[in-house]
């Protein structure tokens, strides 16, 4: 009989259980809604909410008069929220506390004269939401040990560090090593959230006792992607799928040991349904 484990962190973060939460509520006290962008990187969670008569926009510009928009996990710059105001639409604020502290610190830092390096993907929704509270001209993403090494910053003095919450931690780690190098007078703060950190930790022990290894996320959830490349590292058999239709069950029949593990935008259910079902294809009770 296999031996399934599900880790303990798999599902939904506190940010992103909050923000969806947020939006359901949005729904029961408004009559139109419309979310700034996808609420979190989960399809299904995305078309349940449209169901349910949430619009997505793309822009402030997209909003009707008499919708309350609600501002995704991912957070939005400090020009969105005066577009705001200046529309006068309601609004509800689901920006993930994590998120929101490196807005405060970009923006504090920037403000006293820092260069601002962001450690994340530029095209992630938080990184360019965190890239407009602080002065364009004098900010950075990077994500590669490439970029790190080409870094020159002519001659700035002040360099201020943050990362993208759901960041691969060793590899901020080895970035950061990277640029210390070039001495400048930075200062580091580690914003990788810490579920995220705890996330990676226990898939990577997971992984490494492992003859296969699943992984549940949407294919556009960045947090998701890492967890899979951490896993990939540690059991070569290791699969990314987005729900239970996507595995095939038939390649982990000669598993002995099996790990589950999610991103931090796979609802619970979906989780279950994965469970369940290997569960029941390899005949153990086992968890």
């Amino acid at each position: 009989m296999a031996e399934i484990t599900v880790a303990e962190s798999a599902g939904f973060c506190f940010g992103v259980d909050r923000a969806v939460k947020l939006c359901y509520q949005a729904l029961e006290q408004h009559p139109h809604v419309a979310t700034l962008g996808p609420i979190i990187h989960n399809q299904n969670v995305v078309d349940d909410l449209t169901r349910r008569g949430a619009r997505i926009v793309d822009s402030i510009a997209d909003l009707q008069p008499d919708e309350c928009v609600v501002i995704r996990s991912h957070g939005v710059s400090a020009a969105v929220y005066d577009q705001l105001e200046q529309a006068g639409n309601p609004y509800v604020d689901a920006t993930c506390p994590f998120v929101k502290k490196i807005h405060h610190l970009v923006q504090d830092y920037s403000g006293q004269g820092y260069y601002v390096i962001i450690i994340g993907s530029a095209e992630h929704p938080e990184v360019q939401g965190i890239v407009g509270w602080s002065d364009p001209d004098r900010t950075k993403v990077i994500d590669s040990e490439q970029e790190a090494r080409k870094l020159d910053l002519n001659g700035e003095d002040k360099v201020c560090i943050v990362a993208q919450t759901t960041f691969h931690y060793k590899k901020f780690q080895d970035l950061v090593e990277i640029i210390k190098k070039k001495e400048y007078n930075i200062c580091i703060s580690n914003t990788i959230c810490n579920a995220t950190e705890e996330r990676q930790n226990e898939a990577r022990r997971i992984a490494r006792r492992a003859d296969a290894m699943i992984v549940i996320g949407d294919s556009s959830s960045s947090n998701t992607r890492k967890l899979y490349e951490i896993c990939k590292t540690e059991c070569q058999e290791t699969f990314y799928i987005q729900t239970l239709s996507g595995l095939e069950l038939d390649k982990l029949e000669s598993s002995d040991c099996i790990g589950i593990t999610a991103g931090a935008s796979t609802p619970n259910n979906i989780i279950e349904e994965v469970y369940t079902n290997v569960r029941r294809k390899l005949c153990t009770d086992v968890r």
